[in-house]
């Protein structure tokens, strides 16, 4: 039977609006406020006739993805007269272990201040000289004790009740949840910009919890903290539970599967193999010259709960190996409830070790700052399994876990 033209075009036109259709079983998305969409629909209160500074970066955004610090600079209700820079800057245009400097913002002419690797007298000096009354921190962070924000928040907290400053936090979701406290608890000898106090290596906070957690358990004497939680947020659900945009909060963390695993996948910095820096999926790709399919094979062989490997080739446009082709491991985590980034890391770490001659350390042991201490490293050297070197951090998680719940805002 032949159609016609226009049956043609009307059977072509129901196919496509079919295929078009949403899913029946499309989950609704769940409401919710973050703590910038709360202080913005109360006009500004907490800020009202205060000189505010606000320490964020790119994912300082509302929903419609216009930054807050354009909307407040607009704003008359608010008096917005300075911005504080973290690492990778302000508008977010420095690569890892670097800043924008001081400059003047092309877009509001505010002037932007350079907080990263500032700590103590000079940031409270940097605060003194930019005439605020009151810092309000607004940063999307990602759940890891070592991702340098939540450091920025502890430095920025000191400097401001140092200078005499309010201190406002704007809280965000932790965008994998805020189920647990995992992993090793930093040994404050260990102490670095990627760890300053003793708290577990994925914390299982969020900013406004971590900043009520910091002002009681660690600054000698607290600052005036003031935070305006969300609504709707549960420790429970991940980030694609709700309708907030992902914006990158670094250049290596481009999605929310890269923020899932960064708290295990992160320690590979700490070796000579790539932890996927220079690829599409930093933190899932994980690889150096020399390593073949049996990693895969070994890793999967320990039945990790939530998670399947899958044996990779790439070559990182940059960082280590840049350029050249290697041979390792992609994550492909399938249950997000079950997987436990930090368990899995140190499997993988265990594992590249058994069946990679070529296997190292950095060095200047980086891997004792990323883990908090040389427990991590010298188990694994001397032939730990995966499961005995998780075993010997757990008395102090434990007790790292009894603290942490006296500071939760959420059910």
């Amino acid at each position: 039977m032949r159609l016609s033209r226009r049956a043609l075009l009307a059977a072509t036109t129901a196919a496509t609006s079919l295929s078009a259709a949403p899913p029946a079983t499309a989950a609704p998305r769940k409401p919710l406020r973050t703590g910038f969409e709360q202080l913005a629909a109360t006009d500004y209160a907490q800020l009202s006739g205060q000189r505010c500074g606000i320490v964020t970066n790119p994912t300082g955004v509302t929903r419609d993805v216009r930054h807050i610090v354009d909307v407040m600079h607009a704003d008359p209700r608010v008096k917005l007269t300075a911005v504080f820079g973290p690492e990778h800057g302000f508008r977010g245009t420095a690569q890892a272990g670097g800043s924008e400097g001081r400059y003047d913002d092309p877009a509001t002419g505010l002037p932007v201040y350079d907080t990263y690797l500032k700590s103590g007298r000079p940031l409270g000096d940097v605060f003194t000289a930019s005439g605020v009354d009151t810092v309000v921190f607004d940063i999307q962070d990602v759940g890891a004790r070592f991702y340098t924000y939540i450091w920025t928040l502890y430095d920025c907290m000191e400097a401001a009740r140092l200078a005499g400053k309010r201190f406002v936090v704007l809280d965000r979701p932790n965008p994998v949840t805020g189920r647990a406290a995992r992993g090793p608890v930093l040994h404050k000898e260990f102490a670095t910009f990627i760890g300053r106090q003793p708290i577990s290596q994925a914390h299982g906070m969020t900013v406004a919890e971590l900043a009520r957690l910091f002002n009681g358990e660690f600054l000698e004497t607290p600052v005036p903290l003031e935070t305006v939680l969300m609504t709707g947020w549960k420790r429970s659900e991940f980030y694609d539970a709700w309708s907030l945009p992902w914006v990158p909060p670094s250049p290596n963390m481009p999605t929310p599967d890269s923020a899932l695993v960064y708290s295990g996948t992160c320690m590979f910095e700490g070796t000579n193999l790539s932890e996927g820096r220079g690829t599409t999926r930093p933190f899932e790709l994980l690889g150096a010259e020399g390593i073949d399919g049996r990693w895969a094979a070994a890793v999967g062989e320990l039945g990790l709960p939530g998670v399947h490997f899958r044996e990779a080739y790439f070559a990182p446009t940059f960082s280590k190996f840049q350029g050249r082709t290697v041979g390792g491991v992609q994550i492909h985590v399938h249950d997000r409830a079950a997987y436990d980034p930090v368990r899995t890391g140190v499997a993988l770490l265990v594992t590249a070790k058994k069946v990679w001659s070529g296997f190292g350390w950095r060095p200047d042991n980086w891997i004792d700052k990323l883990t908090g201490s040389t427990r991590v490293r010298t188990a694994i050297d001397a032939g730990a399994s995966a499961d005995e070197v998780v075993a010997g951090w757990q008395e102090e998680l434990a007790a790292f876990r009894r603290i942490r719940k006296e500071y939760l805002l959420y059910g």
